[in-house]
């Protein structure tokens, strides 16, 4: 077998806290990482997003340890750790389950790590009580786990993970257990504890909301590989593929050709956005916030559902042929959009993507 550390070769610019180099994992005949490169930098938070299979999770294990590598190296602060055990790694790490001690109170599980280390119980309680207060159950302390919510057991779990004071945080989809309202409110807790800290942090999720609400950079990966990594605003705005697009985000797809370097749809032309795919029929990828929509008596649309949310109103209208776009629109405009209005749908003034006619598959 190929020695992962032959791959770890290149110096690591200043800056970066963490190297994934030619990362490549099989798990019998399934390529979960299949030559992954990442560098991150110190004090960003990174999301890796993607579909189950994707290879997310497997990076995460790579940096922590606990997954080694077929081939390829894991550098932290420009030391190879690829042979390191994960306890000697200086990384913490929160996974989905909340795995806390049931026998030890909430201040005890935030210093276990401490204890390991023998430092001395002085130490240990003033820690625990310092991140109990970061994370807002300062006086949750002699509770026990089965004492608290799913909510505050997962801030448990990130108390104690950062009780080593470990130089880069990794997040195994810490929020999927937990209920929606208060996955937001604990994500945006996370984000504010990381910046208070200026710690590394990875973040994997398959939730898209999460990622872009928390991210400084999220990557997006597909087949074991990197589809593209981008700052939230550039993934959902000027995503470089096809799979991105349709992947981040509500995406549809509407015939459309190509002439002339400009995509003709729905009657419209708009500049091509990226490169164009090289022959056979093709779809341009619009997003619902980048259809207008116009009640319209001798408009050829229907208008099949409108569905209420708040400030927005998203609109499902049959364009016939057994095509259908999905339309965001202001409430306070779509009144007179009830199902069964006639309407007029046209791309709003900016480049459209297009992509082959089939459906991009999911890459697990």
């Amino acid at each position: 077998m190929t020695t992962a550390r032959a791959r770890v070769e290149a110096p690591v610019r200043p800056g970066v806290a963490v190297r994934l180099e030619g990362l490549t994992r099989r798990y019998g005949s399934v390529l979960a990482l299949d030559g992954l490169d990442l560098d991150i930098t110190g004090g960003e938070f990174l999301a890796l997003l993607g579909p189950s299979g994707c290879g997310k999770t497997t990076a995460l294990r790579a940096i922590a340890g606990f997954d080694r590598p077929d081939a390829g190296g894991v550098l932290i602060d420009g030391r190879d750790v690829t042979d390191v055990p994960p306890n000697k790694r200086d990384t913490g790490m929160v996974f989905q389950a909340y795995s806390l001690f049931p026998n030890l109170t909430v201040a005890e599980n935030v210093a276990f790590g401490l204890r390991v280390r023998r430092r001395g119980r002085a130490e240990q309680t003033h820690r625990a009580a310092e991140l109990l207060e970061l994370v807002g159950l300062a006086d949750s302390g002699n509770r026990y786990p089965h004492q608290l919510s799913g909510g505050q057991q997962q801030r448990v779990a990130l108390a104690r993970a950062l009780a080593v004071a470990p130089q880069v945080l990794l997040l195994d989809e810490p929020l999927s257990a937990l209920d929606a309202q208060v996955r937001v409110q604990l994500r945006e807790e996370i984000r504010r504890i990381q910046l208070d800290l200026g710690i590394t942090t990875v973040f994997v999720t398959h939730d898209q909301a999460e990622a872009l609400s928390v991210a400084d950079r999220v990557g997006v990966m597909r087949a074991g590989r990197l589809e593209q990594i981008a700052s939230p605003d550039d993934l959902y705005e000027r995503p470089a593929t096809a799979f991105v697009a349709e992947f981040v985000g509500t995406m549809n797809r509407l015939p459309a050709t190509l002439s002339g370097g400009e995509v003709h749809l729905l009657g419209a032309r708009r500049p091509l956005a990226g490169a164009a795919p090289s022959g056979g029929p093709l779809v341009a990828l619009v997003r619902p916030e980048s259809l207008l929509v116009s009640a319209d008596p001798a408009g050829t649309g229907r208008v099949v559902t409108r569905t209420f949310s708040g400030a927005s109103t998203r609109v499902l209208v049959g364009l016939g042929d057994g095509v259908e776009v999905r339309i965001d629109v202001a409430s306070a405009d779509s009144q007179l959009l009830r199902p069964g209005a006639a309407v007029t749908v046209t791309p709003a003034d900016r480049p459209v993507l297009v992509a082959p006619a089939e459906p991009a598959g999911d890459g697990a």
